[in-house]
């Protein structure tokens, strides 16, 4: 019966196929195994139940095909040869692909190519900015190499996984080893660890993001701070009032503060108890005094009654609850307030006269019929004006004839015709002439 298998290629790409054979594949095992144009190489990762945990809760394996391409064979070692020297021209390929980038002026950056087994397809890697035309290039480079090309453009965190490194802790990225996806890391995640003070390079990785590994414990961090009382926060305590410092989650104490200045560190269990006791110690306090004071009224009887207790429900004998409390000091007596004048009567307002009656309107007349509007008539087009010549010549001074136009007209019309008075006026042809007054 045919067992689900996870396959990983060059970059840690990784896919799920059917092996079709009874003996299962180990880890590592170079595989031939059917791609969509041809054939591919590849090494096992994952098998059995693992590899199907794997494709139900990772990204690629969501995106897989319901039925899953079948492995052909295990590779041999020519197969195995011929890979290894597959990756050798590879970077020759990656070099040659961006000196066509910088001869065609492209802002993109080449970060990885890829052959497939049987050199059908080419996949070339890039990251840029914004989106960039590279037409020309995709055919440049199928004319260089023979071979079908494919752009595939990726990000910053994609491409640190694919050409690996080491981290700030020392150790193999965390997205190339073993992280199955790379979920985003919002800056949340550095504020809720109290690590948004620092300078963003230090929790930042090599792609310029925000590690990934603050997501790692970041559950942690909130589910404790639930725990505790927030910080700058005024509370009443054994010791009286105090404010609250700061918390530390992981050995789970309160540094407090008093208005003196003094610090000193609580435990949380502790301080959950200080405040249990400031909330109830004024109710247990009268309640022990009301039981003391039933108890002597039982007891007095014949040889008389106890001292009363003082204003305020506790007696004299009666512990004092452990918080501070505050003595109000003696009133003086209050001095008599003056009487108040008496308020004057009002005088009473004078009758109003009684307001005429208003004439009856007389009846509206009708109104006379309207006669009804002559049909509006359509104004005729109006015939260009044409400017008849002047004659300017017997005249010491003449008028200037200007004609402004702002915008090409393509009737040949001026807009505007301006008139400038330089003198006197021109007569027309048409009329004799005459002097002007």
């Amino acid at each position: 019966m045919p067992q689900l298998i996870e396959v990983e290629f060059k970059g840690n790409r990784r896919d799920f196929f059917l092996w079709p054979f009874d003996e299962t594949p180990t880890l590592k095992t170079p595989v031939i195994v059917d791609v969509e144009r041809g054939e591919d190489f590849g090494r096992v990762c994952a098998t059995g139940d693992t590899a199907k945990v794997r494709k139900s809760g990772t990204t690629h394996g969501k995106a897989a095909p319901s039925k899953s391409p079948a492995a052909r064979r295990a590779a041999n070692a020519v197969e195995i040869t011929r890979a290894a020297e597959l990756r050798t021209d590879e970077e020759s390929v990656r070099r040659q692909s961006i000196a066509m980038v910088r001869a065609l002026h492209l802002d993109m950056k080449i970060s990885d190519v890829e052959w497939q087994f049987d050199r059908k397809q080419l996949t070339v890697y890039f990251t840029a900015e914004k989106r960039v035309d590279f037409r020309t290039l995709v055919r440049q480079i199928e004319t260089t190499f023979s071979t079908r090309v494919h752009m595939w453009h990726i990000g910053v965190r994609d491409e640190a996984r694919r050409l690996d490194g080491i981290g700030r802790c020392g150790r193999q990225f965390c997205s190339a080893s073993w992280l199955p996806d790379l979920r985003p890391v919002k800056s949340s995640v550095a504020k809720d660890q109290r690590l948004s003070t620092l300078n963003p390079a230090q929790i930042s990785g090599t792609c310029g993001r925000l590690m990934c590994c603050l997501r790692y414990e970041h559950e942690f961090y909130v589910q404790q701070r639930k725990k505790f009382p927030k910080e700058g926060k005024i509370v009443t305590t054994a010791s009286g009032e105090e404010k609250i410092v700061s918390n530390d989650i992981f050995r789970e104490t309160v540094t407090l503060r008093n208005p003196a200045g003094d610090f000193r560190v609580v435990p949380l269990v502790q301080f959950r108890q200080e405040l249990a006791d400031a909330a109830a110690g004024p109710i247990e306090s009268d309640l022990e005094t009301s039981a003391t004071d039933d108890d002597d009224e039982e007891e007095g009887g014949s040889a008389g009654r106890r001292q009363q207790p003082e204003r305020g429900g506790r007696n004299q004998s009666t512990p004092k609850s452990a918080g501070p409390q505050k003595q109000r000091p003696p009133r003086g007596e209050k001095t008599p307030r003056a009487e108040r004048p008496e308020r004057p009567e009002r005088p009473e307002r004078a009758e109003r006269p009684e307001r005429p009656e208003r004439p009856a309107r007389p009846p509206r007349g009708e109104r006379p019929a309207r006669d009804a509007a002559p049909p509006r008539r359509e104004p005729l087009p109006m015939a260009p004006t044409v400017v008849p010549p002047v004659d300017n010549t017997d005249d010491e001074a003449a008028d200037e004839l200007t004609l402004e136009s702002t915008t090409e007209n393509p009737s040949g019309w001026p807009e505007r015709l301006v008139h400038r008075r330089t003198g006197p006026r021109p007569r027309c042809p048409s009329f004799p002439k005459r002097r002007l007054t």
